[in-house]
């Protein structure tokens, strides 16, 4: 019904769904929730470790008693002869997407009631499909985080005019000619799809954000890219925009330099996921910081823990979702974390050193070794708009590329000598496209791997 509504309607039905949205969001005690977010951004690392610990002691306890999953779980390590304390995180296993997936209602608590709790379903990174249940209390501590994390901190706030490049199919995918895009006044929100950014279609986005008279944007960095190259040809002059914040996809050098040279504002990374297991934002210095009231981290490598500064796989504990709480649950992305010191912009918060991305979206070298950091590879200088690898063998990676103007041979072989540089001794094959298709809901996977999933086995060992 939606898809046959007129562009006035679309808004509008925009409009109704963000008056739900507002509902579940924000109520009276929003503002006294976000004040104190930004007074624990100063507390030192010791408080902020004694409080996990304790608010990690409840979740567990919660979890073991009070979630079917968990209490089942529990029940048969005892029935077995197991002893070991629930209470020590590390004798909790492993919790995989798929086994989520599959029985999603068994890890909510026995005292919710799922049909009075706001329900996510999300496709994720990965395209694995989730549902998710969070209280009206948790979905409101969550966007208080948002407000004084990734708005408060550079200099807006939700009653300012924003616009977001996202998943959703808010016009018709075949629709030629604008708009492309809803205005939600009840968030102030100028919702543009992401899946018309053609070139074509680009100065129509930009005179759009105009119009709105938006002051900050939020996206996808790859379509945040693409937007930029349109401002940058087009000559809009967007000189009330504050930052630029991106979400889902990792920020490369180069795509730092284009978005904030086109938009003429910082730029700003952040990290997190639907199940909200874990969650990070970048300051004005450029560290990423963690939101320590979201999660507990482990980075893993191996059976062991990897290092500060040492990539590894992230296994998260929910610590703001007590109703749905996920214990030890590998999110699928790989990363290291700073050690603990004090941050330029004067937070205490612990932060990462950087997010690799997907670990399924991993490289690997011919002799197993992974390869997480391309950044250095597309770096500012090269003439492209956008690149994917794509590993079709341990010896062999393809390189999908959009050229920017100049792009010459000097860029090929740069591009050619950074992965081998990397990697090893690859055949690397440059293919030039026009664009690089998109993932499940319109994000843009910067590494794929068609490795024969026996010999991803075989490697990862």
């Amino acid at each position: 019904m939606y898809r046959r509504l007129p562009a006035p309607g679309r808004s509008i039905a925009a409009t109704l769904r963000g008056l739900y949205l507002r509902w579940w969001r924000y109520g009276a005690d929003t503002e006294r929730l976000v004040e104190a977010a930004l007074e624990r951004d100063r507390w030192s690392p010791e408080r902020w470790r004694a409080w996990q610990e304790e608010r990690l002691a409840f979740v567990l306890h919660r979890a073991a008693t009070r979630v079917p999953y968990y209490r089942d779980q529990w029940s048969t390590r005892r029935r077995r002869g197991d002893r070991g304390s629930w209470e020590l995180l590390a004798n909790w296993p492993a919790l995989e997407k798929e086994q989520l997936r599959r029985n999603p209602r068994a890890f909510v608590a026995d005292d919710c009631n799922p049909r009075g709790m706001f329900h996510e379903h999300t496709s994720g990174t990965s395209g694995t499909p989730l549902d998710l249940w969070w209280s009206r209390s948790t979905v409101r501590a969550w966007y208080a985080l948002f407000e004084a994390r990734w708005r408060r901190w550079h200099g807006v706030t939700r009653h300012d005019r924003w616009a977001i490049l996202g998943g959703q199919l808010v016009a018709p995918v075949m629709q030629k000619t604008p708009p492309f895009w809803v205005w939600n006044r009840a968030l102030n929100q100028l919702y543009m799809s992401s899946y018309h950014l053609a070139p074509e279609s680009l100065p129509h986005f930009c005179k759009a954000l105009e119009r709105y008279r938006v002051r900050y944007l939020f996206g996808y960095t790859s379509s945040l890219q693409r937007l930029a190259s349109g401002v940058a040809t087009s000559g809009s002059h967007l000189a009330d925009l504050r930052v630029v914040i991106t979400n889902a996809e990792p920020v490369l050098d180069h795509q730092r330099e284009a978005i904030g040279s086109a938009f003429r504002c910082p730029v700003r990374e952040t990290y997190g996921m639907a199940e909200i297991v874990l969650a990070a934002g970048e300051c004005e210095t450029g560290r990423l910081h963690l939101w320590p009231e979201v999660g507990h981290l482990e980075v893993a490598q191996g059976t062991g823990r990897a290092p500060d500064g040492t990539p590894g796989e992230f296994m998260c504990t929910g610590l703001l979702n007590s109703d749905m709480p996920l214990i030890r649950y590998r999110v699928g992305d790989r990363g290291a974390r700073l050690p603990d010191g004090p941050c330029g912009c004067g937070r205490a918060l612990p932060a990462l050193q950087y997010v690799e991305g997907r670990s399924d979206d991993m490289l690997y070298a011919p002799d197993g070794r992974p390869v997480g950091r391309l950044d250095p590879v597309f770096k500012a200088q090269l003439a492209i708009r956008e690149a994917q690898v794509i590993q079709e063998a341990l010896d062999v990676l393809r390189v999908r590329y959009v050229p920017a103007e100049g792009f010459g041979d000097s860029d090929a072989r740069s591009i050619i000598h950074g992965l081998r540089a990397r990697i090893g001794s690859v055949r690397v094959v440059l293919e030039e496209v026009e664009t690089i298709p998109r993932a499940a809901g319109g994000k843009f996977r910067a590494v794929v791997s068609n490795l024969d999933p026996a010999e991803l086995r075989r490697v990862r060992r």
